[in-house]
């Protein structure tokens, strides 16, 4: 349905010439707080509008889910579960770092068609790190074919926790509570860096409490490539429609998503 190579260009051609020039270098004003403790950035708004009209040009008839877009217009929202084609965008995934000048950021895209999460595409710009997933097709980091992380006891297994500010407060609670069951490690603030990560097997899990469509679909769709097992809280798939759930758990297995979800969650 769509040249993956194609878009990957794109998204890199997007990131050399429209925020890698930008990084560390934006004033004052062009950095805002859209909603309490939320920034957006004058890079966040170009590279969204950039990559929507690229993008629909790849696939014409296709529509766009971006982040930027449907918080100026919440009703876009509602066609993230259209029949048609549709592109989800995060144009800057973990805005606060790099409004703040640091490394770790993304640029998120995936294709959903008919509910189905057809491809992924994360790169970071300033690493270079791009993963990429085809469903069926399995994970890439260039020629490197990704894999999650063995499987291993919950003690042993080393992932983020990100049950604060978004998390009722009885979960943030009980996951706090249970921290020291897991080898809890330290956020990096952008969720498309997480998933990078769990692809290539450099951390077993993670356990998100908000899921936006656009900070979930297209990593979600990598792990799963990578071999790992992306669920819900009660157990089944994480879709774009499923964005007013409790949360998501990422795990190498589903042995291990039972054991952790057990470990982290029941009681």
């Amino acid at each position: 349905m769509i040249d993956i190579a194609r878009v990957s260009a794109v998204i890199e051609e997007i990131a050399a010439t429209d925020v890698l020039p930008r990084f560390q270098a934006l004033a004052a004003h062009e950095i805002e707080e859209k909603i309490a403790g939320e920034l957006v950035t004058v890079v966040d708004v170009a590279v969204e509008k950039l990559l929507t009209a690229r993008l629909r040009d790849l696939l014409p008839g296709s529509l766009v889910v971006g982040e930027e877009a449907v918080h100026l217009d919440p009703a876009l929202m509602s066609q993230v579960t259209a029949d048609a084609p549709v592109w989800i965008i995060d144009p800057i995934d973990g805005t606060r770092n790099f409004a703040h000048g640091r490394e770790v950021f993304a640029i998120m895209v995936a294709l959903v068609n008919n509910g189905e999460n057809e491809a992924a595409w994360i790169l970071e710009p300033v690493s270079g790190r791009f993963g990429v997933a085809e469903r069926g097709s399995g994970a890439w980091m260039g020629e490197r074919r990704l894999q999650v992380a063995a499987p291993d006891t919950p003690a042993r297994m080393t992932g983020s926790l990100h049950a604060s500010s978004y998390a009722p407060k009885e979960l943030a609670r009980l996951v706090d509570q249970r921290r020291n069951r897991v080898q809890a490690v330290k956020s990096l603030r952008c969720a498309g860096a997480e998933y990078l990560r769990l692809a290539a097997g450099e951390i077993h899990f993670s356990l998100f409490t908000r899921l936006m469509p656009w900070d979930h679909v297209p990593g979600t769709l990598l792990h799963q490539e990578a071999g790992g097992t992306a669920l819900c809280f009660d157990g089944t798939p994480y879709t774009a429609g499923r964005y007013n759930d409790l949360g998501l758990l990422m795990a190498p297995d589903r042995a291990s998503w039972d054991a952790l979800h057990e470990t982290l969650l029941a009681g």
